[in-house]
């Protein structure tokens, strides 16, 4: 039973790295490894506040290109070694270490491709909405998701990062739905949950149990909910029957992102 006032739902859009996909290792920082490599050190408290500082920038001039994208992306790593003590010296070798990280191929979490099969069968829209680099729909097709996909926006090519309004009204756009009928699943807390909460989405946060032992989940808003993994999704009453719409609730055909 939905709450009063809610929207139908019609469609499900899911953050990529750390939701549906990730490296297949254990949660230890890929980047912190690259700092350690090279005899030096990003702790945790810094890399989040690194990638903190960029959520919800707008980079429209950083997107005209694909050129201009990883010269804005190559700057900021370049800034990020300078904050650790690297010396200019090694900041190209550290640079080029993070950006292999970043092109690293991604596998799909066990629960996924069952998942998104199984509410296409509902008749939900699917979309992938991602604060990550040019070539989204080629990670999507790494991780052997892209037939399940009905459109994906990434950050790089849309030029806003989450929790940027921006870059939901894209997603919700391409699949054709109004925020008030998309729930956002993902796993970063204000771009997976407070931000589509601003703009009327519902969201579910993901907090998997393999997240790094110590940290406490970060407090709900009540409109939110969470789940450790996105198989627990499909038990949810609003996403147990087909989903609402204007035709016969059959699933889109999908397409690639």
């Amino acid at each position: 039973m939905r709450a009063p006032g809610a929207s139908a739902l019609r469609a499900v859009v899911f953050d990529f790295y750390g939701t549906i996909a990730w490296h297949g290792q254990a949660p230890a920082s890929p980047y912190a490894q690259v700092f350690a490599r090279h005899g030096y050190q990003l702790d945790e408290a810094h890399e989040a506040a690194y990638f903190a500082s960029y959520d919800g920038v707008a980079h429209l001039e950083h997107s005209a290109s694909q050129a201009a994208y990883e010269a804005w992306v190559r700057r900021r790593h370049e800034e990020l070694a300078r904050s650790c003590g690297v010396p200019d010296d090694d900041v190209a070798l550290v640079v080029e270490g993070l950006r292999a990280e970043d092109h690293r191929p991604v596998v799909a979490y066990p629960d996924a491709a069952e998942t998104l099969a199984a509410l296409r069968r509902r008749g939900f829209r699917l979309g992938v909405c991602s604060n990550w680099g040019w070539d989204l729909d080629v990670s999507i097709g790494q991780a052997g998701l892209a037939h399940l996909i009905d459109a994906a926006v990434t950050s790089a090519r849309v030029g806003f990062r989450k929790p940027h309004s921006q870059i939901y009204v894209a997603i919700t756009d391409q699949l054709g739905v109004s925020p008030t009928e998309t729930l956002f699943v993902g796993d970063s807390f204000h771009p997976d949950v407070t931000g589509p909460l601003a703009l009327g989405m519902q969201a579910a946060h993901v907090w998997r149990t393999t997240a790094p032992s110590g940290r406490e989940p970060p407090p709900l808003p009540t409109e939110a909910r969470r789940v450790s993994q996105v198989g627990e999704l499909l038990a949810w009453p609003r996403l147990a029957a087909a989903a609402a719409g204007p035709g016969d609730g059959a699933p889109p055909e999908a397409g690639a992102p």
